[in-house]
């Protein structure tokens, strides 16, 4: 990439037929609703993509799909977080062979007894780093449960080549960024706003350059960060008020079910089932998911009628 990403940078949900098998030719219509979404690139294989209940045939399936439908309309962001440093080198080289513009990572984590030492996340990235020659995301998530001072993810800026870019999904996330951007100065090229935008007016006045939400309303998240960055700050503040009831739906009550729902309603992908363990939305938080949506008439849910 030529010039530094800004804007909105969607996880792309991952479809599956109504009997749990993954649907590619939805996943393609899933990427082309959220390019005539307006969005600024797409990431998949994210945790909003259930990457975590997807095998290593699935993952490769997908990616490929994904870039070659994709064929550089806007860049396209490859997740490839595993606890094992090799396996995340490997999927790192094939999501570049295939045409990633940029890798998103967390640090390695399996379970509160094995979280590395700081030495050992350095060199997982570093390792990643020195295979391809794209941007990396570092992905600070409390999911992960690995703590990620600001330290560290400083000395990970200035000395490891490619990681530049940084998603803050923690709480607090706003003085982090800000602390981030202090002490990282221009080795910080991408500070990332998280979490379904639900801190996103904060996390701007942080200093924080983008957010990266679920697919659901990014046509109406961008004009805040692009309202915010040309210096409309009453025009962002009052976009972010019409969104603030569907992001809060969304962050507390629906997590990665409230796109795939949306999507089906609207003709995007024939079903939103999620695989087991997870559960489909009851019908009470479906009525108001789709309430909101209606009220925001959202493009996800009028694309494919």
């Amino acid at each position: 990439m030529k010039n530094p990403l800004t804007g909105i940078l969607p996880v792309a949900p991952t479809p599956f037929h109504a009997d749990g098998r993954i649907d590619p030719e939805g996943m393609t219509r899933v990427l082309d609703c959220m390019i005539d979404q307006g969005v600024d690139a797409i990431c998949i294989l994210a945790n909003y993509s259930e990457q975590f209940l997807l095998s290593d045939v699935e993952r490769a399936a997908l990616t490929k799909v994904s870039l070659t439908h994709v064929a550089g309309r806007v860049p396209v962001i490859v997740t490839v977080s595993h606890f094992a440093t090799d396996v995340v080198v490997a999927r790192a080289k094939e999501a570049e062979a295939l045409g990633a513009s940029m890798l998103m990572m967390m640090p390695p984590y399996h379970g509160v007894g094995l979280v590395p030492a700081p030495e050992g996340i350095f060199e997982h990235f570093a390792a990643v780093s020195d295979a391809v020659s794209i941007p990396i995301m570092v992905q600070d998530a409390p999911l992960s449960g690995v703590s990620l001072p600001v330290p560290l993810l400083v000395k990970m800026a200035k000395e490891i080549e490619n990681v530049s870019y940084f998603k803050m999904e923690t709480p607090f996330a706003a003085d982090k960024l800000a602390a981030l951007i202090e002490a990282g100065g221009e080795h910080i090229v991408g500070p990332f706003d998280g979490e379904e935008a639900v801190t996103l007016l904060a996390d701007l006045d942080a200093g924080c350059t983008g957010t990266m939400t679920s697919a659901l309303q990014p046509e109406k998240i961008r004009p805040i960060v692009t309202e915010y960055r040309a210096g409309n700050l009453d025009a962002a503040l009052e976009q972010w008020k019409l969104c603030l009831p569907l992001i809060n739906h969304e962050n507390r009550q629906c997590g990665l079910r409230a796109a795939k729902t949306v999507m089906m309603e609207g003709g995007v992908i024939g079903s939103d089932f999620v695989r087991h363990p997870l559960k489909p939305l009851s019908p009470r938080t479906k009525d108001r998911l789709m309430s909101l949506s209606r009220e925001l008439d959202l493009i996800a849910l009028r694309w494919g009628k």
